[in-house]
Parts: structure tokens; sequence; C-alpha cells
């Protein structure tokens, strides 16, 4: 995996674990851009270059304040982007440009500084463990108790078809080590000799029990459909 390919996971990460927001695919001057927006506010707007993405962030007069009381702990390159970004009625725009994961620590302050993080853990009233290191009660083919409710099943299961397309979500798993774990197939710990993924030495780094690698994308995709439909497969989001 390149620099880039790193950044790109990692801005996901950062932005889906910490905020609760719609991505949204738009264009820039005819650049490609991913914009994470609360109705209709834009946080933060990534223009896809290659070799690079930009970053757009606004500062208003509270940002602003924010920002100067501790520019600081930034790196001279952002203090100096900062300084000579132009100030407008609507607040400080600044096109960050993007390329390893040094830049990006200092942007995600930044943005930290932008919004306080909005994303809500999912309660643990009913939490139950897989053996792949998932949460069995935010999976969409588990039949138990589950914190969103049997009334939400099917908003849930729009949710996961809006992302994955035509992949059959019926709910047919009671958990692991029942006969019809919707899983089962996926995991290789048999050929291991453990039981469990968690016991695993390649855990961490297993896509098999990763989900889909996260990537700056040109999909449009709401704040629920990252809540129910790809966040529960993220190892550590949700206490699992």
């Amino acid at each position: 995996m390149d620099e880039l390919q790193k950044v790109s996971e990692e801005t996901m990460r950062f932005m889906r674990g910490k905020y609760a927001l719609d991505e949204v695919p738009g264009k820039y001057y005819g650049v490609d851009c991913l914009k994470f927006r609360q109705g209709k506010k834009t946080v933060v707007s990534i223009n896809i270059h290659e070799g690079r993405y930009d970053f757009q962030v606004i500062f208003g007069k509270a940002e602003r304040e924010k920002f100067e009381a501790r520019r600081n702990e930034f790196p001279s390159e952002i203090r100096e982007l900062y300084d000579k970004a132009h100030t407008y009625h609507d607040g400080k725009w600044m096109l960050i440009p993007v390329a390893d994961l040094k830049t990006l620590e200092a942007v995600k302050r930044m943005i930290l500084i932008k919004k306080k993080p909005n994303r809500k853990p999912f309660p643990k009233t009913h939490i139950r463990m897989s053996n792949c290191g998932h949460r069995c009660d935010l999976c969409v083919h588990y039949k138990g108790k589950t914190p969103a409710g049997a009334e939400e099943r099917d908003f849930v299961l729009a949710c996961h078809k809006a992302v994955y397309g035509g992949h059959a979500f019926e709910m047919n798993c009671d958990g692991c080590h029942f006969p019809d774990c919707a899983a089962e197939s996926a995991y290789c710990r048999k050929g291991k000799g453990i039981d469990k993924c968690r016991a695993c030495e390649n855990f961490s780094s297993c896509l098999k029990t990763a989900g889909w690698p996260p990537q700056i994308h040109t999909r449009a995709i709401t704040a629920d459909q990252v809540t129910f439909a790809i966040l529960p497969y993220v190892k550590g989001q949700y206490g699992n």
C-alpha cells in the first residue's frame, strides 16, 4: 500500500469514526470531489487529484480564533497556508494539498476545530461478540435482539442494499457456532487450529474481518448508511 492509499483509508476511518455525516460527490472546477455534509452545511470537501488530495476547509470567525490560539501546534506549512488564505464574508477558505499521513494529521486537527465529533456509539445492552471480532448484534444477518430493534430492520436492510447492491440480506443468523451462520464460510480459523479470529496473529490486518477497505470515493452515501451498513463491520468502531 502506498502513502496516498494510506491517506485515503485513514481519512475515511477518521471522518466516519468521528462524525455522522452524509458523503456527497460533486465537482470543484471540473475536479471530482467528496463533500462531508450535515444538512446543507459542508464540514470538509476533498478534491481528488492524481497523486494528492486537496482538503477544502472554511474557518468562520470562531474557528479562526481557535486556530490562532493554537497555531504553534501546527506545522509551518499549515500556518503559512492559513496566513495566505483569503478571508471572504463567509470565512477563510483554505485548500490544503495532502499526499502523506503527516500532513493529514494536521488537517484532522483542523477539521476537529471546524466541528466537534458527533458520532454516537451504539449501546451495549445486547452486545454479542462474534468469532470474527465483530458485534453479532449489529450485523444485518443476526436474528437476536439488536440495538436498532426489530421494527427498524427494514430500514437497516435498505441501508445495506443501498451500499452493497443486490446481495441477499435476509436475517438468517443466530450468531457464531450456529449451523446457519452467514459468515462461517468466509473465515479460515478452522484451518489454523483456532476457534476465534481474534486469536489469530494476523487478525489486525485481515481483510476478511475488516470489511471493505475504506477509500475516498465518488458515491453518494448517507450518514445512516454509514452508521448501519459500514461501521458495524469496522473493527473497534462499536466496542467490538
